[in-house]
C-alpha cells in the first residue's frame, strides 16, 4: 500500500480531464463510458451479493497458488474476509461493466475469479457473450459458482486450476480474445507471460485491462513494458487499472486520465 501511496501524487499531477484529450476515440470513451455516472440494474444485483458475502461467516479452506514458500499451502479464511480483501471495489467493477457494455465483446477472459464479484459484472454486461474466468482454489471455485447461480448468470465458464497451467490451454481453444481482465498475479514475470499469451489471440478491436498498475515495483515495470509493446497502440492509465487498445486507425498514444 505504501507503493500505491507514493505513486498517487505523481499520477494525479499527470492526469487530466476532457479538455486535454485530443483523440476522438479516447475523448468519447472517457466522456461516455469511463466517467458515466448513471445506474444499471446489474449494479444493484451485484452489490447486493457483495453485501451478503461481507456478512458471511462461513469458513473456507483456501489453497494458495501464489509465489514463494506459501505456494500450495492451505489455510482457513472467513468468506467475509475474502470478500473484503479480494473483490474489486464497486467503482472498478462497474467500470468494467461499462467497458464491456460499450464494446460488446463476444469472448471475455477474467484472469482471477475469487468469489466472482468482478466476473458477475463482466457477465451481466454481455449476456450474449461468453466469460471464461480462472480460479485456482477448488473451494473458492465452488462458492463462485453458487454466486453466479444466485444472479442467474449462465454465460460463465469457470476454469479451475493453476493459471500457469490452465490459461494457455484455454487460449488455444478460442478463435480470438475480445476482452481480457488481467487480475491473476501481481508480479512482473507472470503478468508479462499472461499478457503475451493473450496477445496471440488479440485483434484490432480487442480491449485488455490490467489491474493494480502501481501495486508493486514489478507491476509498474510490467505496465511500462506493456505500453512500449509494438502491438499496443493506445493506453489509458486510470491509476488502479490500465486500458490497452490495438487500434491501427489511431496514432500510438499513452493517456493518463483522472478517475
Amino acid at each position: 500500500m505504501l507503493h500505491l501511496a507514493a505513486h498517487y501524487p505523481v499520477y494525479r499531477a499527470k492526469s487530466f480531464k476532457l479538455h486535454g484529450v485530443h483523440s476522438p476515440f479516447i475523448f468519447e470513451l472517457y466522456h461516455n463510458v469511463i466517467l458515466h455516472d448513471g445506474f444499471y440494474v446489474a449494479y444493484g444485483n451485484v452489490e447486493a451479493l457483495r453485501s451478503e458475502l461481507l456478512q458471511d461467516n462461513t469458513e473456507l479452506e483456501v489453497t494458495d497458488f501464489g509465489a514463494g514458500p506459501k505456494a500450495g499451502k492451505k489455510r482457513k479464511r472467513l468468506l467475509k474476509d475474502i470478500a473484503a480483501s479480494s473483490a474489486k471495489p464497486a467503482k472498478y467493477g462497474q467500470l468494467l461493466f461499462r467497458l464491456v457494455n460499450h464494446f460488446q465483446p463476444t469472448t471475455i477472459f477474467d484472469l482471477g475469479t475469487s468469489l466472482g464479484i468482478t466476473t458477475s459484472y463482466l457477465a451481466s454486461a454481455r449476456k450474449n457473450g461468453k466469460v471464461y474466468t480462472f480460479e485456482g482454489c477448488p473451494n473458492i471455485t465452488n462458492t463462485a459458482q453458487q454466486n453466479f447461480k444466485k444472479l442467474g448468470l449462465e454465460n460463465i465458464e469457470l476454469v479451475q486450476g493453476n493459471l500457469d497451467e490452465t490459461l494457455e490451454k484455454q487460449v488455444n481453444q478460442v478463435q480470438q480474445l475480445d476482452f481480457v481482465f488481467f487480475d491473476g498475479n501481481h508480479r512482473y514475470e507472470p503478468t508479462m507471460r499472461y499478457f503475451n499469451l493473450c496477445l496471440t489471440k488479440s485483434h484490432e478491436y480487442s480491449v485488455f485491462v490490467i489491474d493494480d498498475l502501481y501495486w508493486s515495483a514489478e507491476m509498474k515495470r510490467a505496465w511500462q513494458e506493456i505500453k512500449k509493446h509494438p502491438k499496443v497502440l493506445q493506453t489509458v492509465d486510470l491509476f488502479y487499472v490500465g486500458l490497452v487498445f490495438f487500434r491501427t486507425s489511431q496514432p500510438k498514444e499513452n493517456f493518463t486520465l483522472y478517475f
